[in-house]
């Protein structure tokens, strides 16, 4: 049955209503319940989720279970080196009487949406597209509208962009710049399967084809599940922790640490402070809690941080990544008593 209840005002109701999405992408991806849960928390947050992994440990059937559990709009662009910004933001194309002679008033320009006009949004091997297709993506992640001919065209919310990235095959890529990184509420990594959960995974796709989940939420309902995280208080401790991890990874900060300065060219902005927030209070309501933890924050710092830190040539040289620098980091900011 879907859910079509017009607004959440309580925790048990918001469990309630994520509890069936959350059992079907359990059950759909077997053994990935850290990412199915940082795909939801993003979600949840109203942000856009990055999914790197190698081919195979699917990142894609995450992402279209997603979609088929509401009745939104999903719509899937397979990014490659020769894709124009206009087959992702749509164009405008000459329409009127075919007797009316060019530049008449019997002719007009109509917009054609491209497939960027939808709710859910499966980039998939984005950094396969150039700079410029990168570009017309940036302003509708983040600005929540598209520009063509001049005019601007509104995007429906929700609009959560899930973007795939292959971590090992470099030939015909484009490194994604750290601005469009930065508009990526998590980098969720997505490793491989233990060699008894791989049995599990093949018994399981090699027979029957399995139908993906029916609809369990509509739009609405989503919407105010959105809401109602929004709506969740912050306490003190958990916003001064997540703006302690965020300056930390920052060498030029008033006061930089030793990680940092040593091996840190640049560090994670405010907008990593605020995922760290939003992020906790999804994460508190996934897990049943009214208020997050710094406990939350802490568990949600390598997804927010490790697209956000810049290591220097010197933490190249020893072999140091943003993720390992950012589990130094953790060890040393201090983290609040919880109750």
């Amino acid at each position: 049955m879907i859910s079509t209840t017009s607004a959440v005002t309580s925790v048990d109701a918001f469990v309630k209503q994520i509890g069936p999405i959350r059992e079907s992408l359990m059950k759909t991806v077997l053994h990935q319940p850290e990412a199915i849960d940082s795909l939801l928390t993003c979600c949840l947050c109203d942000g856009h989720a990055l999914l790197v992994g190698v081919p195979g440990l699917a990142k894609t059937l995450m992402v279209k279970t997603l979609a088929s559990l509401f009745t939104w709009k999903f719509q899937r662009i397979q990014f490659t080196p020769d894709l124009m910004p206009a087959d992702i933001t749509g164009y405008e194309l000459l329409a009127g009487a075919v007797s009316a002679a060019p530049g008449t008033q019997g002719h007009s320009l109509t917009f054609r949406p491209g497939p960027i006009f939808g709710n859910l949004i499966l980039a998939d091997e984005i950094n396969r597209a150039p700079p410029k297709t990168q570009a017309a993506l940036l302003e509708a992640m983040q600005e929540r509208h598209v520009t063509v001919g001049g005019k601007t065209y509104p995007l429906e919310a929700p609009f959560l962009v899930v973007a795939t990235q292959n971590p090992i095959e470099h030939e015909g890529t484009y490194p994604l710049p750290e601005a469009q990184l930065d508009r990526f509420l998590m980098e969720i990594r997505i490793g491989y399967p233990t060699p008894a959960q791989e049995e599990q995974i093949v018994g399981m796709t090699t027979g029957d084809a399995l139908p993906l989940p029916a609809a369990v939420s509509s739009r609405e309902a989503f919407l105010s599940l959105q809401s109602f995280v929004r709506k969740v208080p912050s306490p003190p401790s958990v916003i001064s922790y997540a703006v302690a991890l965020a300056t930390a990874t920052r060498p030029d900060g008033a006061t930089p640490s030793e990680v940092a300065k040593n091996y840190i060219e640049w560090g994670a902005g405010p907008r990593a402070a605020q995922a760290l927030v939003l992020g906790a209070k999804a994460r508190a309501l996934l897990m049943g809690r009214p208020a997050p933890q710094p406990s939350d924050v802490e568990a949600l710092a390598l997804p927010v941080l490790r697209h956000r830190v810049i290591p220097n040539y010197r933490a190249v040289g020893e072999g140091l990544t943003s993720q390992s620098l950012i589990q130094k980091l953790i060890k040393q900011v201090p983290k609040p008593h919880e109750r």
